[in-house]
């Protein structure tokens, strides 16, 4: 039997030209055994005939299993020319044939460089998809973590509004203690100013970038 794989054959046959072949053979060499034995059957009956006949049945199977080789022999010599033949001439697609499903290949030839180049461009937009990915997930992190600082400095503004008008209504000396009070957490909120406009900055930044 060939070796050679013949791929493209199996494409357009839908099975292997030596899985073809190896059928044909399996079922030639059936019928030849049946064959056999159905002449052997044959013999043993026209022995009955004859009772002089000095043949025993042992012997008939000795000389049919011996025939039998000697065809075999010859069958096998007779099939692998025929199988070269089969898968030269009949089950093998030339060279310059190019089957209907792979017309695409024909009008966009790509080489092997090619193919590997656009692997690879392929490969680093899927890397640089996860990085933009990460980085969106780590900046909706910090959005919620915005919201959170902004509630509690509108909290803030809220307090200082109401003592504001606590001032306003009680007069100046209301006013001074809440000035004092006012002067002790301006730099809490100084810092929790900075740190949202830092963080706004970088979202800002990123999203440019994007």
């Amino acid at each position: 039997m060939s070796v050679n794989p013949m791929a493209y054959e199996a494409q357009f046959f839908g099975f292997t030209p030596q899985t073809c072949m190896l059928r044909v053979y399996i079922a030639f060499q059936d019928y030849l055994f049946e064959t056999m034995l159905l002449v052997e059957s044959v013999m043993l009956k026209k022995m009955d005939g004859f009772p002089d006949c000095k043949i025993s049945p042992f012997e008939l199977r000795k000389s049919t299993e011996k025939f039998l080789l000697f065809m075999k022999e010859h069958f096998d010599k007779l099939f692998s020319k025929m199988e070269e033949v089969l898968l030269q001439l009949v089950l093998n697609i030339p060279k310059n044939v190019l089957l209907p499903e792979d017309k695409v290949h024909e009008q966009y030839p790509d080489s092997k460089e090619q193919f590997q180049a656009l692997q690879d461009e392929i490969h680093q937009l899927q890397e640089q998809y996860r990085a933009e990915a990460s980085a969106g997930q780590a900046l909706r992190a910090e959005l919620e973590e915005q919201k959170v600082v902004q509630a509690e400095l509108e909290k803030i503004l809220q307090w200082f509004d109401g003592l504001e008008n606590i001032c306003r209504k009680y007069g100046t000396s209301n006013f001074k203690e809440s000035f004092t009070f006012l002067t002790q957490n301006s730099k809490k909120l100084q810092d929790m100013l900075k740190d949202v406009e830092k963080k706004s900055k970088k979202i800002k930044k990123h999203d440019q970038l994007l």
